[in-house]
Parts: structure tokens; sequence; C-alpha cells
């Protein structure tokens, strides 16, 4: 299990002075006491904020104690509400912006600050990316101990609006507009928004949205998958798929680079869904082998195999840490790529020590949740028989916290 971080290691936020109203600051000790800290629910204070976390969330500093605050910007001064006190943090609400930043811009969605799947869109797309490769480095420096020179610019989305293909709305009992709702969770809120259209979702989503608002269930808690299905490639209802078609092709070519740049002959694919990866790499490769849990997505993987005519590989319903020591006998380690794109929870522990204990040459590690790919890639490298030679950001998820990482491991020689 990952351990829990302190969030005063979080980031290097820089010291602001920050101005409570009505109240004298008094200096924090540098360890947080075993008390709620000197601000206080309700509270009002401005400040400058110093940094963008990773989670969306800006940081302002009270003396020594740290205030999160959504919604703005790096170089903002603002004024916001205390509305949560920990130990050595508080959380507060945006009340004003009082100097804003230049790369402030207004949100597209009506519903922004209220509905909480997006956290990014009062800010300039161009700045966005920008703090996204920020706190990357970040993470990979902090959890993962790793040099943060190897993160590379991040990849940009041709479109930073409509490219979901896939949302999850649900539907809930609104007594205020005394009617059943469609829509997302409120920000920090288990209350569900109405929501009519969706900006990030592609257009055919909003379709199928409109139709569900038209005629939603009677129940609460209802939970619809909206979905536009890839064109070339058979896809159980219930499968992974990439949620970005827009960026695909340009996640196939950075992964595409890394495995031509090492030049294997052979590639494990774990984790690999309906195939995509095996599949898109084949040509690269000599012989291929594919791993899954999930047999209506080997199935599928299959089925997509025959139907684009690739016959130098197959697939293996298994759970991955189980089935990998069997699919690493079939090739020699030094010509061997393993490819992990692995839930957000991260790489289980045994196949991680399996992979240190065989040495394949390359392994590429593609996750959307950079912590845990930091934390494993971390354990991957503590011994020094593994270098990361790259980690690519690519922005599958522009106007929210998220982001995918592809990162380039080499076994040293």
């Amino acid at each position: 299990m990952a351990k829990k971080l302190n969030w005063n290691q979080w980031n290097p936020w820089l010291d602001q002075t920050c101005k409570s109203s009505g109240r004298k600051l008094n200096e924090l000790e540098d360890t947080p006491s075993e008390t709620t800290g000197i601000l206080e629910k309700g509270q009002s204070v401005t400040g400058v904020i110093s940094d963008v976390a990773f989670g969306g969330d800006g940081v302002m500093r009270c003396e020594n104690q740290v205030v999160f605050v959504p919604h703005v910007i790096t170089g903002e001064t603002v004024e916001a509400e205390i509305v949560e006190t920990k130990k050595s943090y508080a959380k507060a609400k945006l009340l004003r912006v009082i100097d804003k930043s230049p790369d402030r811009q207004q949100p597209k969605c009506p519903l922004f600050g209220e509905c909480g799947g997006c956290q990014y869109q009062h800010i300039s797309y161009e700045n966005q990316l920008l703090i996204k490769e920020k706190q990357v480095r970040d993470i990979f420096e902090r959890i993962g101990k790793l040099d943060g020179s190897k993160v590379a610019q991040v990849l940009p989305c041709p479109e930073p609006y409509n490219y979901r293909n896939r949302i999850m709305v649900r539907t809930q009992w609104n007594k205020t507009l005394k009617k059943m709702v469609v829509g997302f969770l409120r920000y920090h809120s288990r209350l569900v928004v109405p929501v009519e259209e969706c900006h990030i979702a592609e257009h055919e989503l909003n379709k199928q949205l409109e139709e569900v608002s038209a005629d939603p269930s009677r129940k609460n808690g209802i939970k619809y998958v909206l979905r536009k299905f890839p064109d070339d490639w058979t896809l159980p209802n219930d499968s992974f798929f990439q949620n970005n078609f827009f960026l695909l092709p340009g996640m196939v070519e950075e992964v595409k680079s890394c495995l031509r740049d090492f030049g294997g002959d052979f590639l494990v694919d774990t984790y690999c869904g309906v195939g995509f990866f095996a599949l898109e790499l084949a040509s690269e490769v000599k012989e291929f082998k594919g791993v899954e849990i999930d047999r209506m997505a080997i199935k599928a993987a299959n089925e997509n195999a025959k139907n684009k005519k690739i016959s130098n590989g197959s697939f293996v319903e298994g759970a991955t840490e189980k089935v990998l020591p069997e699919l690493m006998k079939s090739y020699p380690p030094s010509k061997t790529t393993v490819v992990l794109d692995p839930p957000r929870r991260g790489i289980d522990p045994s196949a991680i020590e399996f992979l240190k204990s065989v040495g394949p040459g390359q392994i590429l590690y593609v996750s959307c949740h950079p912590a845990t790919q930091a934390r494993d890639l971390a354990t991957l490298c503590s011994d020094g028989q593994y270098s990361v030679k790259l980690v690519k950001p690519m922005d599958m998820f522009p106007q929210t916290q998220h982001i995918e990482c592809v990162a380039d491991i080499r076994l040293n020689s």
C-alpha cells in the first residue's frame, strides 16, 4: 500500500505572507501540532498563491500553515474562506481574486466551480500544460526519488474540449427542483449537479446525455455510462479503452519511438485489455504475447488480431502477476520489452520483484496516475539495476487535474 503523504512534503511551496482577517497569526513550529492549526473554520484569509498542487488546488501559506484553495493560478493574490482545518494544512473556498494572473480565462462551462469534473477551465491551455509538467516532475522527484530532468514537455491534446469518449453520470432527486436530475457530483460533495451539456465530452455523448436526461430512472444513484466506441476495434461494453481518441495516435507514436530506440525483438503486453498496445506495436517486433484478467477483453483481443490480420502473437487470460513468469520464459530477456499499463492502483509488488529478477531489457510503463507510477519506478530502480531514460507526459485529460505518462525504463549494462 502506498505510504500516506505528509502535505508538508508534497510541494516546494514558497513561504508567502498571508493576512488573516481580524487575527494575528503566531509562528508555528516546524512539526505539526497534535491539535488543529491556528486557522479556524469560517475565517477569511488573504494571500499569494505559490503553486498549483497535483489535484488542482492552489497553495497558499499562512505563516507556516498551508492552505489549499481551488480555482486559482500561481502568482495570484486571493481572498479565501477556511472550510476545513487539519493538523498541518487547511482547505478553503475561493471568495475573490484580488490580483489576477494573465493566464486566467473565462471557463467555457457555466457549471465550472460547481461541478467537480474539471479543475482547470479558468487557466489558459498553454499554462495548463506547464502546470502539469511541473507537477509530474515534482512527483517523480519526491515520490520516485528520480531525476526530474528526465520528464519531457507535455504532449498537448489537439482538441482541449469535447474530447472524452466515455463519461459516467448519475441520477439524484433534487429537492429544490422537485424532480430527478442527471449529472455529475458537485465539487467536494455527494450531491449531483444537473448537467445539460458536458464541454469535455464528445458531441455524440452529449446527445446521449440529452436522451438520458429526458427520461431518467426513477431511482436515486443510478449510473449511466455514456460511451462512443472506436470505429475499428471490438470493445465490450465494460472493457477499458483510452478515453481520448484525438491524442491516442500521439501516444502510440511515443510508445513506438521508445520501442524502436531500444530495438528489441519481443514484446510482452501486460494488463493488455482488448490488445491495444500489443496490436499497435506488433509490426515492430518478431513476436508478442498479451495478458489480461478480463475474459471478455481477451476474447475481443483475439477478434481484433483476426480483424487486423495480425498473426505474430497471442493473448492469455489471467492476472499479470501470476501469468507473467510463464510468459517471460518464451523470450530472451535482453531482447524483450515489457509494456505495463495497469489500473490506477499500480503494479502488484510481486510483479515488480519478478521483473527485477528476470531483467527484461526495456520496460514501458503507461499510467494515468503519476503518484503510483513514481512509487513503482522507485522500487524498480532502487538498487541501480534499472534507470528511467524518459518520462513523457501526455494531456489525455485537458481541463482536469489528470495526466497520462509513458515512462521508458532501461536495464543498466
